[in-house]
């Protein structure tokens, strides 16, 4: 079973559980994601990409792109891409590198503000939220590996 099925309130097929103005409905994701969106985006990627991706790894690199390019925003319309591949939400890559070039702040809250409302605690990580899963004894994601030798 896939971790998008097991999280939060079942959404409408193709469409995003927000709006993608709703910037302050989450005023404190909001106020973050003004002054230091690295942060935001480090947090959607680590979930995005099934901890496969860190948090400061992406963080990171899309602060590099946009310190020396200016143009972050091609960088994390990846992501954007990603996540609608994930849970089915209607949308092109076009639609996404334009969101992320002319209001990269609406469209990074509206992607954290979707992991939210899918049932992630987004600022606990992929490990977290596979911790807190496993507790209750929900399945996450890939299964489990189990070390040692079995004859």
């Amino acid at each position: 079973m896939e971790a998008q099925h097991l999280h939060g309130k079942p959404q409408a097929e193709g469409e995003w559980s927000t709006g993608f103005c709703d910037c302050f409905s989450d005023c404190g994701n909001c106020c973050i994601t003004c002054w230091c969106p690295c942060i935001t985006f480090g947090q959607v990627a680590e979930i995005v990409d099934q901890g496969s991706t860190t948090c400061v790894t992406a963080g990171a690199l899309y602060t590099l792109i946009s310190c020396f390019t200016g143009c972050g925003c091609l960088y994390s319309c990846c992501y954007r891409g990603k996540m609608r591949a994930q849970y089915n939400i209607g949308g092109n890559d076009c639609g996404d590198c334009l969101k992320h070039f002319f209001c990269e702040l609406c469209a990074l809250t509206q992607q954290y503000r979707e992991l939210k409302n899918r049932g992630y605690d987004v600022k606990l990580g992929w490990a977290g939220n596979a911790q807190i899963q496993q507790n209750q004894g929900v399945a996450m994601g890939a299964p489990a590996f189990q070390g040692g030798m079995t004859r």
